[in-house]
C-alpha cells in the first residue's frame, strides 16, 4: 500500500526502540517527509548522529515491526481516529513542549478549543480531597474550562466525574492503549467521557501500561493546560512528576493545603514550599491565568486598565456577549444566555475569554460587569 505522510508517522510511532525525540531528530534530517525516513536505506540512517543500531533496524524492518492495515482496521472498530503533529487538530499548547507526542490516538468527538486545566492527585484520597476535586471541576467547567486528568482511581476520576457532572468538556489521558480500560472499574466513566469530550493517549492499541508510559502520559496531561492543580499526593506519587513537568513546560502550579500529619497531603506541602501556588479556590486558578496571558503586562500602569480596549480583539460571540453590558450593568451567566440565544456552554468559554482579556469582572455574588 502506498503510505501517506501521516501514516508514515503513525509507523514511526508504533516502532519499537523509537520515542518522540528519535523521531523529532528523524525529521529535522529528512526535511520533516515522514515517507522519506521509511523508505531510506541502511546507509543512509547511520549517517544520523545518535541514532543507533536497534532504531536503524527498526525502521529498515519497519513493515514487519508494525501492522500498518491491522492498526487501522483498529481504528474503525473502536470508533477512534488518529491526529498527527501535522494536523491542524492537534492541540497548540502540546506542540510547545520538548517531547510532544508525534501521534495522538483519539477517542471522541470533542478537540481541544477550551483552556485547559489539569486536576490531578492520589489514587488513595480522603473524602475531603474526592470533594474538593470533584467540586472545582464541576466549577471550572461551568466557567468554560476543559478539564484534563489521567482516569486513574481517586482524585483522577473525580475530576473526570465533576466535568461530566456540569456537562462540562473532560479529556483523559491514557497510559496505555485506547482499548485498554484501566482501571477495569472505569468502564462505565470512559465511555462517558468519550461522549462529552475524548479519551486520548500516544500509545498504539494494543500496549499495556508500565513505569514507563505512566511518566509518559504525564508530560502529556502537563503539555495540554494552561495550570495544572494537585489535590492530594504522597510526595513520591506519580503527581509528583507531572508537576515536574508542569514546571519545565512553563505551566502553573497549584496545590491543595491539608493535614500535616497527613501522608496524602505531604505532596502537596512540598510543592507549596518549593514555590507551587496554594490553592483555596477557583478565583485563585482565574487571577493567576489573567497574570499569565502572553499580553498581560506583570506591573501594568492605571492607564492600561483603564482605557477601552478596540474589539478587533474579541469574537463575534465576544461581541454579542458584550453589548448585554449596554443596556444591563450587570448580568449573570443566565441572563446572559437569554439574552444572546447563545447556550450555557458557549456563554461560559465566552465569559472567561472576556475575563482573561480583562473586558468583564466577576463580582461576589456570581454575577458578571463590564471593566470599563
Amino acid at each position: 500500500m502506498q503510505i501517506k505522510p501521516e501514516q508514515a508517522l503513525l509507523v514511526l510511532n508504533g516502532l519499537p526502540k523509537i520515542g518522540p525525540i528519535t523521531i523529532k531528530k528523524l525529521l529535522e534530517y529528512f526535511s520533516h517527509d515522514s515517507v522519506a525516513i521509511l523508505n531510506a536505506n541502511k546507509s543512509e540512517l547511520n549517517k544520523i548522529s545518535g541514532i543507533g543500531d536497534a532504531v536503524v533496524n527498526s525502521i529498515s524492518n519497519w513493515s514487519e515491526n508494525f501492522n500498518l492495515e491491522k492498526e487501522l482496521s483498529l481504528f474503525k472498530n473502536y470508533d477512534s481516529e488518529y491526529i498527527s503533529i501535522l494536523s491542524s487538530d492537534y492541540p497548540e499548547l502540546l506542540k510547545e513542549i520538548y517531547d510532544p507526542p508525534t501521534i495522538l490516538y483519539w477517542r471522541g468527538k470533542y478537540k481541544i478549543k477550551n483552556p485547559c486545566i489539569a486536576i490531578i492527585g492520589t489514587r488513595r484520597p480522603t473524602l475531603y480531597g474526592r470533594g474538593i476535586a470533584r467540586k472545582t471541576a464541576e466549577e471550572l467547567s461551568r466557567l468554560g474550562f476543559c478539564i484534563v486528568s489521567g482516569m486513574a482511581r481517586g482524585i483522577d476520576s473525580e475530576a473526570h466525574q465533576g466535568a461530566l457532572d456540569a456537562n462540562g468538556k473532560t479529556i483523559a489521558v491514557l497510559g496505555n492503549g485506547l482499548d485498554i480500560i484501566y482501571p477495569p472499574e472505569n468502564l462505565e466513566l470512559y465511555r462517558n467521557i468519550c461522549k462529552n469530550g475524548a479519551v486520548i493517549s500516544e500509545f498504539p492499541f494494543g500496549r499495556k501500561a508500565d513505569r514507563r508510559t505512566f511518566p509518559m502520559r504525564n508530560r502529556i496531561v502537563s503539555g495540554l493546560c494552561q495550570a495544572i492543580l494537585v489535590v492530594e499526593t504522597n510526595s513520591n506519587g506519580g503527581s509528583m512528576i507531572t508537576a515536574k513537568f508542569a514546571a519545565e513546560h512553563n505551566r502553573q502550579v497549584f496545590a491543595l493545603p491539608g493535614r500535616i500529619d497527613q501522608a496524602s497531603s505531604k505532596g502537596c506541602h512540598q510543592l507549596i514550599r518549593d514555590g507551587a501556588a496554594l490553592f483555596t479556590s477557583v478565583d485563585d486558578i482565574l487571577e493567576e491565568l489573567n497574570f499569565l496571558q502572553p499580553n498581560s503586562n506583570p506591573s501594568p500602569n492605571h492607564d492600561s486598565l483603564d482605557k477601552p480596549n478596540s474589539d478587533s480583539d474579541l469574537s463575534e460571540k465576544e461581541k454579542i456577549i458584550m453589548h448585554c453590558f449596554t443596556d444591563y450593568p450587570k448580568c449573570s451567566q443566565d441572563k446572559i444566555s437569554t439574552l444572546t440565544k447563545l447556550s450555557l456552554s458557549d456563554v461560559a468559554s465566552n465569559l472567561i475569554m472576556l475575563e482573561l482579556k480583562h473586558r468583564i469582572s466577576k463580582r461576589a455574588d456570581g454575577e458578571f460587569e463590564k471593566r470599563f
